[in-house]
């Protein structure tokens, strides 16, 4: 097996992997508006004071508004692993942008509840069906030295995402206005992505060796043949032993299906580690809150725009996904998760601990509030956030990576239906502070568990990376 230090191709082949997933990047922008959509609706609907504002909701319907999407991935995750393998990555990436413009359009005309409800319902589908075409793409379109960095740059793009339709209200005032705004992400998605390459490892997966090899040298920089040679063998190596360890295993000629293979340990292995990373990851980095940040930060009662200050909150978001693409390859995914993890956890008990028995002036306490939770926001967006996503691209072997993709994506989004579902209601049982407290001994449980159970695979190959859970 070639090792990874043996792939040297220079910039242009960097420059030729950046160009092709600008379009797996603008879908990341949709998806940050898609996130966010319902924090800033939520918060408008919320406003009273607006005269303008004819729609209204309650308490209860808010928090259905508020959770639909991520209760509605798993349909369209379902979808997606259904078409994956027979459409490709490419394909399935435009098909996500026609529910996400449809949300869109009915956002804008939208006059009872039922169609937020329909709205959400669409996101989830739009939000859903991305995922497991996204990761797989990234893992299998970008060399070992860059795929973390790459994926990490791609974050980059759903804060900013997310950034941007926060900034276009809180600049305008009115969320129909935004959403219509927005529709012109989804076109520009598409598209971009009409003019992207597809997977070299997908054409190869179809019997399309010629173009496969073409589209790879387009990938390392458009060079030859010849240049590219021992990473083509290496994959059509990798094909072949995957092919025929599912044959041996199955006693057919047939390749076994893929859903057979989730049971098998170089699977089950990352599966249960990806799972309990995705719930620590989202327990820490404010996914329970998103939709009621609004309130969130109204709570901490800093003398504060609110709208502004999410605006800000999604600005040093984007810093440290920026911070992630430099650090993530000199420091290793293992210690950036033990890092953040643990700093997320001490600031959310800090909040607790503050919000319960600070008892000297309001306005300082008010502004250590509203900083831990900023500081909590900015650790997590460089470390435990991204980096859940690019084990995703990376842990899982190649002969059910498309379909655990997704399954993970899906499970990762029912997680946070029901945080966001059920946050209010721990907050009524527990109280509001004592819900981060609770959140942040969870974290450090996190800590300990990842401390042993971890791996590092920053500079791995997919093929070292999928012996090492064999």
């Amino acid at each position: 097996m070639e090792s990874n230090s043996n792939y040297k191709y220079g910039i242009k082949s960097t420059f030729s992997q950046c160009l092709a997933l600008v379009g797996a990047g603008f879908l990341q922008v949709g998806v940050g508006t898609e996130l966010i959509c319902s924090t800033v609706i939520i918060g408008a609907l919320s406003d009273h004071s607006n005269k303008n504002e004819w729609l209204t909701m309650s308490n209860e319907q808010m928090s259905w508004f508020g959770s639909l999407l991520y209760l509605c991935t798993p349909l369209g995750s379902l979808m997606s692993s259904l078409v994956l393998d027979w459409l490709g990555h490419k394909k399935c990436m435009i098909i996500t942008n026609i529910p996400y413009l449809m949300s869109q359009i009915m956002f804008f005309y939208a006059e009872n509840v039922e169609t937020m409800y329909a709205c959400s319902i669409m996101m989830g589908l739009s939000v859903g069906f991305s995922g497991g075409p996204f990761s797989a793409y990234i893992g299998e379109v970008c060399e070992p030295k860059l795929r973390g960095a790459l994926m990490c740059a791609t974050n980059v793009f759903y804060f900013g995402g997310s950034l941007l339709f926060a900034t276009i209200y809180a600049i305008t005032r009115q969320w129909r206005l935004t959403v219509l705004i927005n529709m012109a992400i989804p076109i520009i998605t598409i598209a971009i992505l009409c003019m992207s390459p597809d997977s070299p490892m997908w054409l190869l997966s179809k019997g399309k060796n010629e173009k496969a090899q073409r589209t790879l040298g387009k990938l390392r920089g458009w060079v030859t043949h010849d240049k590219c040679s021992n990473e083509f063998h290496e994959m059509v190596v990798f094909m072949s032993a995957n092919k025929n360890s599912s044959n041996i295993k199955n006693g057919k000629n047939n390749s076994e299906s893929s859903w057979k293979q989730l049971l098998q340990p170089d699977v089950i292995k990352p599966f249960r580690l990806l799972l309990i990373y995705f719930f620590f990851s989202n327990l820490l980095s404010g996914v329970p809150f998103a939709p009621y940040l609004v309130e969130v930060f109204m709570t901490f009662g800093a003398d504060v725009d609110v709208q502004w200050t999410i605006a800000f909150s999604l600005g040093i978001a984007i810093l440290g996904g920026i911070l992630t693409i430099f650090l993530v390859n000199r420091l290793g995914k293992r210690f950036l998760t033990l890092t953040t993890l643990s700093i997320c956890s001490i600031c959310y008990i800090s909040i607790g601990v503050i919000g319960v028995y600070w008892t000297s002036s309001k306005q300082i306490k008010s502004w250590l509030l509203l900083t831990s939770f900023l500081i909590s926001t900015f650790v997590a967006s460089f470390g435990i956030m991204p980096i859940g996503w690019i084990l995703l691209t990376e842990i899982f072997p190649m002969k059910s990576r498309n379909i655990t993709c997704s399954i993970c994506s899906t499970l990762s989004f029912i997680l946070s239906f029901f945080m966001t579902k059920y946050y209010t209601n721990v907050v009524y049982l527990v109280g509001f502070y004592n819900t981060f407290t609770i959140f942040g001994f969870g974290g450090l449980i996190g800590c300990v568990y990842f401390y042993f159970c971890l791996p590092e695979t920053e500079n791995k190959t997919l093929q070292e990376i999928s012996a090492f859970f064999k």
